[in-house]
């Protein structure tokens, strides 16, 4: 695998080799000894999975203090555009973001860090979208700012009429507002 640094320290894209042949394909997702070789020591104790319909938007989502999670995400199927906000004050790029597409054609993937707002807006018909974490979810740390907040200056897609996301993203704080590391 390659993996790529991005501007954001700590935020790393995953390129994994690909063997393909009239069969289908095979890649290596995950190999721990590696990843920690060039990442760091992260142990991820869960996968979680889900699956969105085109304009679905979801995030920018964290969970506080000692709930807060690393991530490894990638699309099984179709694309997404996802985006990691760095929300560490003692940061140089506090408030900076990175953005990449991820999709079930190029398998790449984003390591996120603990100390970054997470989310993801769906640009195919529908994506599977998968991800470990090294954290357990718990819904009393749970936070979030708004994925429309023009502080952070994130580029969602135009070509999407009518983003579509939940009733609770839709109250999420602005970033000035939000509980931040």
């Amino acid at each position: 695998m390659e993996y790529r640094k991005t501007d954001i320290e700590g935020v790393y894209i995953i390129v994994p080799r690909v063997f393909c042949d009239a069969r289908g394909y095979f890649v290596e997702t995950w190999k721990e000894a590696e990843f920690q070789e060039h990442v760091g020591p992260v142990h991820f104790i869960q996968d979680n999975e889900s699956q969105s319909s085109r304009g679905v938007l979801r995030g920018l989502h964290y969970q506080k203090g000692e709930w807060s999670q690393a991530k490894l995400v990638r699309v099984i199927k179709g694309v997404v555009l996802d985006v990691a906000v760095d929300i560490r004050r003692s940061s140089p790029t506090f408030g900076r973001h990175v953005m990449v597409e991820l999709s079930g054609e190029n398998k790449h993937q984003l390591f996120i860090p603990r100390g970054f707002a997470h989310g993801f807006m769906v640009l195919s018909d529908e994506a599977v979208f998968t991800y470990k974490v090294d954290n357990v979810y718990a819904p009393q740390a749970e936070a979030g700012i708004r994925w429309d907040d023009p502080q952070l200056g994130i580029a969602w897609p135009k070509s999407i009429s009518e983003v579509q996301t939940s009733e609770k993203d839709l109250r999420l704080p602005l970033f000035k507002d939000a509980w931040l590391f």
